[in-house]
């Protein structure tokens, strides 16, 4: 296994193990099997767990196989706060002494705020007090570092990133998130103001190695190694990538995963390998609704509309299926303090005049409205204001 430090000069596995996808079994995690992968992955020299409080049985799991194997002090855990569920510090402390209790431990190496989408919100959560008491707790060891995980575009994870001195961040990101979510602008932004950045959904859960078309399939075939494999690699071979998270629920995809681990390096991809890339991705482009590349030059919009994320649901729509593009435009557009969902748009065609693929982007937006903003969409938008859950 091969290992990049932190800010504080930590070890950590390239490969990190996620605990959101553990194997179920009658409607509860397979404790028996779990274990199994589990500490065949700390075997191989895997050592960052990720897990979270709103994983149902995640946290409990993890903290009885560490504690039955004695093994808790050879791993870092990273877990989360739900702070959209939070409206007190004193809801977050009792939240936060459950974790531990579940996690069978007295304190959590990595701890993040749990989807953390914009700057008003983490404002909102400092004004309630939860900097301080974040601060407390590191002070009493029961934190040892603080961080957020992150869904949106480049720009507000940028004012993110500034908005406090953060020892680490996790974003999504992969070969097709290049220029959407964080992307590569975020990535680099993170590591030039010193922070580990901890990589989610390097797969798309799952779907860059089962739903790719043909196309791509084939070319992948061509070069011997999985898809899986090329999307951890295209990652490690990132000097800001710190780890790379994997929800690994078979003792066949962690060894062929920590084989990948074990064999990637900064700059190991050649000229021939990246444009393989290249050619997957227009494979996949091809299947797309809006040729979109997120390249933001139609931003900002001045109705407050986030047009390459409404761009990028629409698509994932189309290649992944309706519950993707759901998922990622109402994250994107609702969940957070001011909405930027594409209905919002006014038509007056400033976007238009700067995008430079000629995009007909008031078109597609009234595309992504009628499309995306059905009573999914409305219900979440009400549950958003109603219960507060980003202010």
């Amino acid at each position: 296994m091969q290992y990049r430090t932190d800010r504080q000069g930590t070890a950590l596995s390239i490969l990190g193990y996620g605990c959101m996808r553990f194997t179920r079994k009658g409607g509860s995690i397979d404790l028996d099997k779990t274990e199994q992968e589990i500490m065949a992955a700390i075997r191989a020299g895997v050592n960052y767990f990720d897990t979270a409080y709103i994983y149902p049985g995640s946290e409990a799991a993890l903290g009885k196989i560490l504690a039955k194997n004695r093994c808790r002090e050879q791993v870092y855990i990273a877990t989360k706060l739900p702070h959209y569920l939070m409206r007190s510090v004193e809801a977050a402390e009792k939240c936060f002494q459950e974790q531990l209790r579940r996690l069978d431990t007295d304190y959590v190496d990595y701890y993040l705020m749990h989807m953390l989408t914009d700057a008003d919100t983490w404002k909102q959560l400092v004004d309630m007090g939860i900097d301080k008491w974040l601060r407390e707790k590191q002070a009493s060891g029961q934190i040892r570092q603080i961080g957020f995980s992150y869904h949106g575009n480049s720009d507000m994870f940028c004012r993110l990133v500034d908005a406090w001195d953060w020892d680490f961040c996790q974003i999504q990101y992969n070969y097709l998130d290049e220029t959407s979510q964080a992307g590569v602008t975020g990535l680099r932004y993170a590591h030039e103001k010193g922070l580990p950045v901890i990589i989610m959904e390097p797969l798309r859960g799952g779907r860059l190695t089962n739903d790719l078309p043909p196309k791509a399939l084939e070319l992948f075939r061509e070069t011997g190694k999985t898809p899986a494999h090329w999307a951890f690699t295209w990652l490690w071979n990132q000097p800001e990538v710190t780890v790379v998270l994997s929800g690994m629920n078979s003792l066949e995809m962690l060894r062929e995963n920590v084989d990948s681990a074990c064999a990637a390096q900064v700059g190991c991809l050649s000229d021939a390998q990246m444009t393989l890339f290249r050619d997957v991705r227009e494979a996949i482009g091809a299947s797309l609704r809006v040729g979109c590349t997120g390249c933001r030059y139609c931003m900002p919009c001045p109705f407050g509309v986030d047009i390459p994320g409404s761009f990028h649901a629409l698509n994932m729509k189309a290649s992944e299926g309706w519950f993707s593009g759901m998922k990622q435009y109402v994250m994107c557009t609702v969940l957070r303090s001011t909405p930027s969902n594409a209905s919002l748009c006014k038509k007056c065609g400033k976007c238009e005049q700067h995008c430079p693929q000629g995009i007909p982007i008031r078109d597609k937006l009234t595309e992504v409205a009628k499309e995306m903003e059905g009573i999914p969409f409305k219900f979440v938008r009400w549950a958003n204001k109603a219960f507060k859950l980003w202010r």
